[in-house]
């Protein structure tokens, strides 16, 4: 069947029991604190780069997919999800708590690139430090912010100043010398090629990009504080269609579902997963229309044929969506134990018009590939410029098609199926230039494959007993899972590995809520691909990350 994964031989793919990981890792391990999805491990806060080295090393635990931190009555605590890129249900969590008059930690990021920048936010937004971080600083909020919001003691009535630093060179001691001449360019945050309100501190050397700092955080909106203060049933749901705001409404719901039913132990009616993996892919369609349109006006700076070409395609995925949500942006669709409703009525009009689409988008797709990948000023643009390799793409936590544009073999979808992926025939794609162009290239196979899913969800909708048609699971008005009960859950959104950990504590609303963002990572391997290339390359890469602000500040 097209979903297997290809054969490996790598050692690190041998899934351990946790007796075998707490003996692999031996007096590292001073208790167990399991979570729902893995098991957990705690460690002292001083061998935190021992521990995560052994399990990426000698067990294959080679993608950190997020740190999440938090504050208790006596502690401070991190967690370090790990999982492996060839076998993603391999999970453990390692659990680090930290004095709560000193909360020091040691750094994971020797040993996981990606560690960086979660780290950082960690410090910004709860307030424990990172001892051997090579940049522990604020990343979400200005350098002046006064205490940490998601602290136990934040006053959140205490005034705030931001004030505006000298226009100098951050970077002028790492990179000056007798013989080069630097010079400091900001890019954004008010710029069309940002993709929203993102800076870049960029240092060039002549013409080159000596090096390149996203600065984030300028659409921070405390979306995890505002789930933290909602209940489970109703009032969280409505948040993640914020998060990636332009098109994966449906992919971010998903993410809250599938965490929230594992928590509570709510199984999803077959009917309604068949209607959730429709209307997932049409979002993944629409994202990735938005993400050619924009990547050709980035390149080519093609508004009225390519740019309104792709605008328009997606515009026909948002009338389907529209049809089955009643709205075209912000879908509020999904529920706990299933969707709010079942198909528009007439159902036969519905699945006509989907049919019209998906009968006339293999056309579209040629056209596309005729404008854009034959063009030969956008080949000049792309291939070999902006290059990943995968092991770096790994080391960074990268995912979606950021990282199968580096041949990296990951997909949630197969690799961890929920919903009816594992039912359908569709392939996961890849690419192996690492570049600009390949990443375009799996986000046009991509909409292909999510046509040939939404086809078979059709024909199994079209056929589907109308007694049988259950949209929703009987679910508890009120929702109070177990204290200390904790769980991290991943979809396969349109960016990427986008999850969600939430530890609850026996009421309705969760103690900690976590938001993994896809973009937030892959936005951390900018530099790698930027620095040596030339600034128009800057833009280009930028623009093959396809990120989204609201989705990377959260």
């Amino acid at each position: 069947m097209s979903l297997e994964r290809p054969d490996t031989v790598d050692d690190g793919a041998v899934e351990r029991t946790p007796d075998e990981l707490e003996a692999l890792l031996g007096d590292l391990v001073v208790d167990r604190d399991d979570h729902l999805n893995a098991p957990g491990f705690v460690i002292r806060p001083d061998t935190v780069q021992e521990t995560l080295r052994t399990l990426k090393e000698e067990a294959g635990y080679d993608h950190l997919s997020v740190v999440s931190a938090q504050e208790y009555e006596n502690r401070y605590e991190s967690i370090y999800h790990l999982k492996k890129y060839d076998d993603p249900t391999q999970e453990v969590s390692i659990v680090v708590p930290a004095d709560k008059d000193d909360p020091v930690s040691e750094s994971a990021e020797p040993v996981f690139r990606t560690a960086d920048w979660h780290e950082r936010e960690a410090y910004d937004l709860i307030g424990i430090e990172y001892d051997d971080h090579p940049d522990l600083r604020r990343i979400l909020l200005p350098e002046t912010w006064q205490g940490h919001p998601l602290s136990m003691d934040y006053d959140k009535d205490r005034p705030q100043i931001a004030t505006l630093p000298e226009h100098a060179n951050p970077l002028e001691d790492h990179h000056k010398d007798a013989e080069s001449d630097t010079m400091f360019l900001n890019i954004g945050p008010h710029h069309p090629a940002t993709h929203g309100v993102l800076h870049l501190k960029t240092v060039l050397d002549g013409e080159q990009v000596a090096d390149v700092e996203p600065d984030i955080g300028y659409l921070h909106r405390s979306e995890e504080q505002m789930a933290q203060s909602g209940t489970y049933r109703h009032q969280i749901m409505p948040y993640p269609d914020r998060w990636d705001y332009i098109s994966a409404g449906l992919l971010n719901e998903w993410a809250y579902a599938r965490a929230a039913e594992d928590l509570a132990d709510i199984e999803v009616p077959e009917y309604a997963q068949v209607i959730r993996t429709m209307g997932a892919e049409m979002c993944r369609i629409a994202a990735h229309m938005l993400a050619l349109a924009t990547f050709a006006l980035d390149i080519n700076g093609d508004f009225t044929a390519t740019f309104m070409y792709a605008i328009n395609d997606r515009e026909r995925v948002q009338n389907l969506l529209e049809d089955l949500t009643g709205q075209r942006l912000m879908f509020n669709y999904f529920r706990l134990g299933g969707v709010v409703w079942d198909l528009p009525e007439p159902r036969e009009e519905f699945f006509s018009k989907t049919r019209d689409f998906l009968d006339q988008l293999p056309e579209s797709v040629e056209e596309y590939h005729n404008l854009i990948t034959s063009n030969e000023v956008f080949q000049m643009r792309t291939i070999d410029t902006g290059v990943l390799p995968p092991e770096v793409a790994k080391n960074y936590g990268a995912t979606g098609p950021v990282a199968r544009g580096s041949g990296v073999d990951y997909d949630l979808r197969r690799d961890d199926p929920y919903g009816y992926y594992d039912e359908l025939d569709w392939d996961v794609v890849t690419e192996d230039g690492g570049d600009n162009f390949s990443r375009l290239l799996v986000r046009m196979r991509e909409v292909e494959e999510s046509a040939k899913i939404i086809e078979q969800c059709v024909d199994l909708l079209e056929d589907w007993p109308e007694d049988e048609r259950n949209i929703q699971a009987n679910v508890p008005r009120t929702l109070r899972p177990d204290d200390d009960t904790e769980i991290y859950r991943a979809v396969e959104g349109a960016k990427g590995e986008l999850g969600i950990y939430i530890r609850a504590d026996g009421t309705d609303k969760p103690a900690r809520f976590k938001i993994r963002s896809p973009c937030f990572s892959n936005l951390q391997t900018l530099p790698e691909m930027a620095n040596g290339e030339y600034i128009p390359d800057v833009i280009a890469a930028l623009g093959s990350l396809d990120v989204v602000l609201g989705e990377v500040d959260r």
